[in-house]
């Protein structure tokens, strides 16, 4: 067997927004959001299903799906690879958005249903050393969670350490999937659960059409381009900063190529790798610009 990243578009969407495998999708949010008994999805319907890009132009670095379940609650799964500026205002007005249009004006308000958001993120975005969070709408004294519609959870795969023998619970089994899959050859024997034994076999690239292959390869060639302009941009960057007398070594040098790697949209990490800034840095320019 040769499984698909799961990181890609093409694979992202046909392990989780497949109408003819929804169990996915459906084992994936009961894992991770932890639903039980009468929480527990049993149905959805996806907003967006899976369908081949219709071009092959363009950056593939925000990829999402949408569904709904039997109750109405609503969910929105993202994979993002790169850490771009704004990301966090960017989620919350998604789940804004999908929050308010549940319902048409003059409705009622109490027909609004939850939404969660699930974000898979190929990078470290919070403090903490653990790789999954989840935040809710709480009182900072209290702690009670004083509005209940609203929940998003973060995995951080990078933040993701355990090996194969070591995963215990089936949400571990799905992290480890997502971060890991392109270099596996098998379904693990352990692997007891239908939804996630459904993703192996769907992301088995010896089973998917010529059509499916040439456009998961393309998302790999326009992340090579976009990768090869960063560079060159940030090249650029250095040469224009030693031209001007602003040796790499001092810090006027390294903001001017932070500044430039902000502007061409290249993530904190990649900033931080060819600069030496800390985070704090980073986002005190970015908030400057």
């Amino acid at each position: 067997m040769k499984f698909a990243d799961i990181k890609n578009d093409v694979a992202f969407h046909k392990i989780f927004g497949s109408e003819d495998r929804k169990e996915s999708l459906i084992s994936f949010l009961n894992a991770t959001l932890q639903f039980e008994g009468e929480q527990r999805i049993k149905e959805v319907a996806i907003v967006n299903p899976y369908q081949l890009p219709k071009l092959k132009s363009g950056k593939a670095t925000i990829v999402d799906v949408k569904a709904t379940d039997q109750s109405g609650r609503s969910y929105i799964v993202e994979m993002q690879v790169a850490d771009k500026d704004g990301f966090g205002k960017r989620v919350l007005y998604y789940f804004a958005k999908a929050y308010s249009n549940q319902i048409k004006r003059g409705d009622q308000y109490r027909k609004l249903k939850p939404v969660y958001f699930i974000g898979i993120l190929n990078f470290d975005y919070t403090q903490g050393k653990n790789y999954i969070s989840r935040s809710q709408v709480v009182d900072v004294e209290t702690g009670e969670q004083t509005f209940k519609d609203v929940e998003f959870t973060l995995i951080e795969l990078p933040k993701f350490k355990k090996k194969l023998n070591k995963l215990q619970n089936l949400f571990e089994k799905w992290v480890y999937f997502i971060k890991n899959a392109e270099n596996m050859t098998f379904i693990p024997d352990d692997v007891q659960d239908e939804g996630l034994k459904s993703a192996y076999e769907n992301a088995n690239q010896y089973t998917w059409s010529k059509e499916e292959l040439d456009a998961y390869d393309a998302i790999y060639i326009r992340e090579e381009d976009e990768r090869a302009r960063l560079d060159k941009a940030v090249s650029k960057a250095m040469e224009e900063g030693e031209a001007k007398g602003k040796i790499e070594g001092k810090i006027e040098g390294k903001t001017e190529i932070a500044q430039n790697a902000i502007l061409e949209g290249a993530s904190d990490e990649f900033i931080a790798k060819i600069t030496g800034l800390s985070f704090g840095e980073i986002k005190a320019l970015r908030e400057k610009k």
